[in-house]
């Protein structure tokens, strides 16, 4: 996929502002320029964003509710009721799960942890769980990442004399479920300030909380942000604020002294030795997690993020892996059988969105191919299977589009929902697919902007390979974690050319190794683009061409930068 290149020049009051904040810094005016486009134009504010301290967390009691919380698990601890600790069968659910039970196993023994599972529950609170609750005895259940529209199971449980605190982040309908307590930012009557927090999040922070009522000191919480950095990276909420603050101090607790479980998970897929980042966490762990919950039950996830021996936990940890390698094979087949029908149904090529169905896919794959199909055709995508007489699946959106809004305007015809701007979840009668996919494709059709459509590569400065010095790499590498809102700078050099040695690489010769001269130094500079050896041909042929780009560590050639290639162009006029 070529990708159109929006560059905004800078204006002279921002060439102004950018050098008088670098030389505060003593950083390049490219750098400072990028801090400014990202709202932090002081030089306290640059030392607050290059420095996050725990201590600027919000005070966990500004959020609705948690006061509620508190004294209910305060009375549930205090009368040795049983607890259980519910959570949804993604990334974000397992953290969360393992987050809580950990922290709170600690202090309380009589407590137990409960996953659904995908197949036979499906998402959310189910009845099964609240059965297996009243047979254990549970009289309070902590639901994690799930819980906010599960308004009649929840009133079950209540005539049951099961209590639950809600704590998630999805966007709440006007009516509540009867719990005593909803800890949810996204509540339209919360004024908790920052309303980006992932499900992980919101059980740190009334962890966080029983912490400060019981006098329990908040180190004792430090050793669990790793969960909190794995959760952030994974469900892709934006890393400012204190998703920043948590993801920084989480991802030094993961290179530091991660948990047993995810210590076995890095060294299970060979990250050990070198410093993790985000992006490790997207494409290395987090798939690890969310395969058991694909492929069988995401409970194995959490017996690993809670294992307490680490000989058991590599053991658990292998067994995921094996678990990745199956889902890998059946996202591999499912993408492209999705694929073949895009192209056979011609109108769906045409559409404002992607609309597919096929009762022997398997519902724990859909979401990954509906994230494939829209990143393939850059449209707005959901990807149903069957599931008895009942059709289930997820949806995926492009930047700019809120996925969820398109799906509530059809809620009379489902039997539930639930999600984010970018990606949700549905659940309807069989027969009424067709009638969903006219609907849905209407309402993206008609509230679908032109430029939502374009697969849009925002190129952050333009410079020359004499300005990638190590020091801007260095000052570069203090802009991470990086995420939503916070990306990783794009860069774009205009007329560079192969040195005469670049060449295609990859098991299917689908990448091409790099090296570049541009046309104002005589910096030769590596580079490695994916998926993109369609360009080869042209990079051989000795004319120029412009690249962009991220500036990366060569993690096989110890500090020497590599550029990632994410675009290339033909120069204009060439």
């Amino acid at each position: 996929m070529h990708f159109k290149w929006k560059y905004i020049p800078p204006t002279q009051q921002e060439e102004i502002a950018a050098k008088e904040l670098g030389e505060k810094l003593s950083m390049s005016p490219v750098l400072s320029l990028i801090l400014i486009r990202r709202g932090i134009t002081t030089e306290s504010a640059a030392k607050r964003f290059f420095h996050p301290q725990l201590s600027d967390l919000i005070n966990p009691f500004l959020m609705k509710d948690m006061d509620l919380a508190v004294d209910r698990l305060n009375d549930a601890m205090g009368h040795k009721e049983r607890i259980l600790v519910y959570g949804d069968y993604d990334v974000d659910g397992c953290t969360s799960v393992a987050l809580v039970y950990k922290f709170l196993r600690q202090y309380y023994s009589n407590i137990d942890y409960y996953i659904p599972n995908r197949y036979n529950e499906g998402y959310g609170v189910s009845k099964k769980g609240i059965s297996f609750a009243k047979e254990t005895g549970v009289k309070l259940i902590i639901i994690l990442d799930c819980g906010i529209k599960a308004l009649e199971e929840i009133a079950y449980a209540k005539e049951l004399g099961i209590d639950f605190i809600i704590c998630d982040h999805h966007v709440p309908d006007e009516k509540m479920p009867p719990a005593v307590a909803i800890l949810n930012p996204k509540r339209k009557d919360d004024t908790y300030p920052f309303k980006h927090l992932c499900g992980c999040g919101v059980g740190f922070k009334f962890m966080q909380a029983f912490a400060k009522n019981n006098n329990i000191p908040f180190s004792r919480l430090v050793p669990l942000l790793d969960f909190c950095a794995v959760s952030i990276a994974s469900d892709l909420v934006p890393v400012i604020d204190e998703n920043r603050i948590l993801a920084y101090h989480g991802l030094r607790q993961l290179n530091k002294n991660p948990s047993l479980g995810l210590k076995a998970i890095i060294d299970t897929c060979g990250l050990s030795g070198r410093e993790l980042e985000m992006s490790d966490i997207i494409f290395k762990i987090g798939p690890r997690i969310n395969a058991s919950g694909r492929m069988e039950t995401g409970k194995e996830s959490v017996d690993l993020l809670v294992e307490r021996d680490f000989a058991e936990a590599v053991k658990a940890a292998k067994h995921i892996d094996e678990y990745n390698e199956q889902r890998k094979g059946v996202d591999r087949q499912m993408t492209e059988e999705a694929n073949k029908i895009v192209e056979r149904l011609e109108n769906q090529k045409h559409q404002s969105s992607i609309f597919l169905y096929d009762e022997h896919w398997k519902k724990g794959i859909v979401g990954i191919v509906a994230s494939r199909l829209t990143e393939i055709y850059f449209r707005p995508t959901i990807v149903l299977t069957k599931d008895g007489e009942y059709a289930t699946g997820s949806a995926r959106s492009v930047a700019g589009f809120d996925i969820y809004e398109a799906i509530k305007s059809c809620r009379d015809l489902l039997i539930n929902f639930g999600g984010h701007t970018y990606a949700a979840g549905v659940t309807l009668k069989w027969s009424k697919v067709k009638e969903f996919r006219k609907r849905l494709q209407l309402f993206v059709e008609k509230h679908i902007q032109p430029h939502q459509q374009e697969p849009i590569l925002n190129v952050d400065a333009i410079i020359d390979f004499k300005d990638i010095t190590k020091k801007m790499h260095n000052d570069l590498k203090r802009f991470s974690p990086f995420g939503p809102n916070n990306s990783k700078p794009i860069f774009s050099t205009e007329k560079v050319y192969d040195f005469g040695t670049s060449k295609v690489v990859g098991r299917e010769q689908e990448h091409i190794k790099l090296e570049l001269v541009d046309s104002k130094s005589n910096n030769v500079m590596n580079g490695i683009a994916f998926g993109q050896s369609a360009a080869a041909r042209y990079i051989k042929s000795k004319r120029s061409f412009d690249i962009a780009f991220t500036i990366e560590d060569n993690i096989f050639k110890h500090n020497l930068v590599q550029l990632q290639i994410e675009d290339i162009h033909q120069t204009e006029n060439e």
